[in-house]
């Protein structure tokens, strides 16, 4: 047994002094007649060893009861063999401040309730002692040992975050400050742990002691909006743009009638009414129709009470106003190309001649078409590459005097199916995909009286799996005529047969030809996200749209900052280094003009309120953690030191120096002598 305050042990010399007191105590005697005196002697005798007897076990109750108060002062405890008690303490504590904590236990919220406790337990440790506070920012300064005054300012500082992390990130970045630290170490998790974060690592360095102090709160139904994304994979303007709205009711019981509205560019209005049953995923879609080009900033909301962090969606995407397309031609413009590009609305059609090309001027444009072109240059080849690799796109027709050795130079570049012989035979067309989104939602129905384009000759395209070539439209005989490739951010589009309408009437069959060239332009090869998760490491890339090396882009919205941002190749990789805390639209800016948006949402990993309870902790962790219990009402600086120092015995003592003033009290007042 070892004492906190073992000085306290000097007040056992105060014992001396009832002991004095039983020696020099002299009793006045009480005169007792007696008829017969012969019977004084006895009564003397035996009335003076009972007093004897009374007296001494009297001293022997106060000297004990007096010694249990001097022990109990000096708080003796157990140590625990496991800890080296003239070392210092390192102590990292976790505080779980997500959505969660919010929840309410009686009339507080868990994330006060956990700060409370969590000061309590640094109060428990000595000045010299060292500490870490860590929360779900997980941020730079909560990777360092602080003193106890800087720890307890820490905690009180805590607020709710946005920012969740599964527990057993956490635990890793505790254990990591405790490497070459020779002390006692504890970690204390703080925490309502809710089942989608409770993955505790079962294999916890045996050097560290771990304790968990579960909080249980009042449990919540909650219904989120999960995500939106629009069925196309580029919506389109002047056209019903079906959305997809995934609701989920994470509750115990059914909810009817939930209202859902819509924000469309600042204008609200409502969706509709919805019943979803309980633990259960609802889904709906419903049309926009954007009139305007531009930046489309649309808000998904629904009414739901008291969670309300996961109750709006916010998605955030751009419409082209104009769509640039750039025809690379060896000899004569396509006419028919021109006139149906000058014919749409918002397009924008450049012709450039093989011999004059304009390399730096790819990247704004949409989609380049290489058309009846011969000979295709190594630079134009290493352009045409970078470009798709970037996310551009490109369609090729080739020339029917086209060098195939040398196109094939491009093909074999983008990893695509080459070119073999030309077939001079005639052609036609049987079959059309139109579950591709060239040719998706194009036609009402498909049937033996479309119109599909035949050709005079074509060029047979190898067929290797590999390639990942899809086709578009097919010969009869099941080879290509159009297919498309998925390459990296851009796609690659491969005709079999020259444009030319000596050699293909493509260009005359309108139903074909206006749809896929319209859709080819705007379409993308990699969508961006319509919005982004907060907590998640989020990256996007923007094209360089200046040639200056101290180009610094902004981000702008709920807060301001400057985004990690590396140059690569022919564009920038914006990276949001975690620095978004609050959901909104976010504008990326160069020189106050926006070059991008973004929507934040936040994680909806706290959506989930269901918990593991106190039962499953102790049955899954007990093993590897010290699980405390009842611990909402308990004084912390006991439990601290019973988990830290061992048995703490001073209660013990103090229920002992009751128990022997008791018995005292008893022999004074029913042992007459």
């Amino acid at each position: 047994m070892q004492f906190v305050f073992p000085s306290f042990l000097w007040a056992l010399l105060l014992l001396a002094i009832p002991i004095l007191i039983h020696l020099f105590y002299f009793r006045r005697f009480k005169k007792v007649y007696f008829t017969n005196v012969k019977f004084l002697k006895e009564v003397k005798e035996e009335t003076s060893n009972r007093s004897r007897i009374r007296n001494l076990l009297v001293l022997l109750s106060r000297l004990a009861a007096l010694a249990a108060l001097i022990f109990a002062f000096a708080q003796p405890y157990l140590a625990d063999k496991s800890l080296n008690q003239n070392r210092d303490n390192f102590v990292s504590l976790f505080v779980d401040n997500s959505f969660s904590m919010q929840s309410l236990s009686e009339d507080v919220p868990l994330i006060d309730k956990a700060k409370a406790k969590a000061r309590e337990i640094v109060d428990a440790y000595s000045e010299t002692d060292q500490f870490q506070i860590v929360t779900n920012e997980l941020s730079g300064k909560q990777q360092r040992w602080i003193s106890k005054e800087d720890a307890l300012s820490t905690i009180d500082e805590i607020e709710i975050t946005p920012k969740v992390n599964k527990l057993s990130k956490i635990v890793t970045r505790q254990t990591q400050l405790f490497d070459n630290v020779k002390a006692n170490n504890s970690i204390y998790i703080l925490s309502d742990f809710q089942q989608n974060i409770s993955d505790l690592p079962t294999d916890i360095d045996t050097n560290l002691n771990v304790k968990i102090l579960p909080f249980t709160s009042i449990q919540e139904n909650n219904i989120s909006i999960d995500s939106a994304y629009f069925l196309s994979p580029v919506p389109l303007k002047n056209q019903a743009n079906p959305l997809v709205v995934k609701l989920h009711n994470y509750g115990t019981e059914a909810k009817n009638d939930v209202r859902l509205f819509i924000n469309e560019n600042g204008q609200t209005k409502p969706v509709g009414k919805f019943n979803i049953e309980a633990n259960s995923t609802k889904t709906d879609t419903f049309d926009l129709v954007f009139l305007e080009g531009g930046w489309q900033n649309i808000e998904i909301k629904v009414e739901d009470f008291p969670i309300q962090f996961d109750d709006s969606y916010l998605v955030s995407f751009q419409l082209n106003n104009n769509v640039k397309i750039l025809s690379l031609n060896d000899g004569r413009d396509n006419k028919y190309l021109t006139s149906l590009l000058r014919g749409l609305p918002n397009f924008q059609l450049t012709n450039q001649s093989i011999s004059n090309i304009k390399y730096s001027e790819f990247g704004s444009y949409d989609l380049i078409i290489l058309n009846d072109i011969r000979n295709i240059s190594s630079g134009l080849v290493t352009e045409i590459e970078n470009y798709v690799i970037n996310g551009g796109k490109v369609l090729l027709f080739p020339s029917r005097n086209t060098d195939i050795n040398n196109t094939n130079q491009l093909l074999s570049k983008l990893a695509v199916n080459t070119l073999a012989n030309y077939d001079a035979n005639e052609r036609e067309v049987f079959k059309i995909n139109t579950k591709e989104f060239i040719f998706e939602n194009v036609y009402e129905r498909i049937d033996n009286n479309i119109k599909l384009p035949s050709t005079k000759g074509n060029f047979t395209v190898t067929n290797f799996t590999s390639r990942g070539g899809e086709n578009l439209l097919n010969y009869r005989d099941g080879s290509p005529f159009l297919q498309k490739y998925q390459k990296e951010k851009g796609i690659f589009y491969l005709c079999a047969a020259p444009l030319s309408e000596n050699e293909n009437n493509l260009v005359k069959i309108a139903e074909v030809f206006v749809p896929m060239i319209y859709k080819m332009a705007l379409s993308k090869g990699t969508v961006k996200p319509l919005a982004y998760s907060i907590g998640k490491d989020n990256i996007s890339d923007v094209p360089n749209i200046s040639t200056g090396n101290e180009t610094i882009f902004k981000i702008k919205g709920a807060t301001e900052f400057i985004p990690g941002q590396t140059r690569i190749g022919r564009k920038t990789v914006i990276d949001f280094n975690n620095q978004v805390d609050k959901s909104g639209i976010y504008d990326l800016t160069l020189n106050d003009s926006i070059v991008d948006r973004y929507a934040f949402n936040y994680n909806r990993l706290e959506s989930d309120l269901s918990f593991v309870g106190l039962n499953e902790i102790k049955e899954k962790y007990g093993d590897q953690y010290q699980v405390f219990e009842n611990f909402m009402k308990a004084e912390m600086g006991t439990l601290v030191k019973q988990a830290d120092k061992g048995r703490v015995l001073w209660r013990l003592f103090i229920i002992l120096a009751l128990i022997f003033l008791a018995i005292e009290t008893l022999l004074l007042r029913f042992w007459k002598v």
